[in-house]
């Protein structure tokens, strides 16, 4: 991997809130990382998460939407040994940390999201008003494992809205343009579009707004992401993947330092968990 950042790409990733990090992966990474993905998603079968219900149990107009936008697998690095072992590496956590600023990240969750053939685009966003803290340096990593582009399902970002992005949301649904319904100032920002050759990846803010295109193709776009939590953020009351054993114990305000649930993989001065 390609763990060593630039003063230049930090800048740019502050000023836009996004990068674009080619040939992140060597090809023979890439292979190991495809090859531990398929394995664990396959293996997930039809549940989000490891202890969650099947994804097809909610026939709502929107879910039935979302369920065509793409394949979402939760967390994989909490019941497959090989996707911990690449999820927990500190040199992700050295870039994320360094990106955002911050002295240290822990996982908070990671996402397979895989595209199939003639999937529906994926609606303008915001990550972090969806999890259980509420921080303007949450970071994400976005690794292509097919080469995304334009005609299957690539990102899209609005540079420069973490800046002015309050914690307000939409859902990922039939309405592509809905954020800008919340955020009308933005409707007149050009979009950058992030085509990514197989094995480079992109970080982007928790508040940027970003979405992907369709997928025009008879082929399948896989991606691996997860979204990364500053060290020592509190508990804002919303459950997210959050198991209710867990959030039974908690109040509001709370440091969210369960190192089994999201274990800290860097930090400049504590222990961290490496593989």
């Amino acid at each position: 991997m390609k763990t060593d950042l630039t003063q230049a790409q930090i800048d740019f990733y502050q000023e836009n809130g996004y990068i674009i990090i080619e040939d992140f992966l060597t090809s023979a990474e890439l292979e190991t990382w495809r090859r531990n993905v398929d394995d664990a998603v396959e293996k997930r079968a039809d549940r989000r998460l490891a202890d969650g219900p099947g994804w097809r149990d909610n026939d709502s107009e929107e879910n039935s939407y979302y369920n065509r936008v793409f394949v979402q697998r939760i967390n994989l690095w909490t019941d497959h040994e090989g996707m911990r072992e690449l999820m927990v590496d500190p040199g992700l956590g050295k870039l994320a940390s360094e990106l955002a600023g911050v002295d240290g990240m822990r996982i908070w969750h990671d996402q397979a999201l895989i595209k199939q053939p003639w999937a529906n685009p994926t609606g303008w966003h915001l990550d972090n008003p969806y999890w259980s803290y509420s921080s303007r340096d949450a970071i994400s990593i976005w690794i292509a494992l097919d080469d995304a582009t334009r005609d299957n399902g690539c990102l899209y970002f609005l540079p420069g809205t973490h800046k002015t992005a309050t914690f307000d949301n939409s859902s990922i649904g039939v309405n592509t343009g809905e954020l800008l319904d919340v955020y009308p100032q933005w409707a007149e920002i050009q979009s950058v579009a992030a085509p990514m050759a197989a094995g480079s990846c992109s970080f982007h803010n928790g508040l940027l707004a970003h979405g992907a295109g369709a997928n025009m193709t008879p082929g399948t776009r896989r991606a691996m992401t997860c979204g990364y939590m500053p060290d020592g953020c509190v508990f804002n009351g919303i459950p997210n993947i959050l198991p209710q054993n867990y959030l039974d114990t908690l109040e509001i305000g709370d440091v969210l330092d369960n190192d089994k649930l999201n274990p800290l993989i860097w930090h400049k001065t504590k222990p961290y968990v490496t593989a």
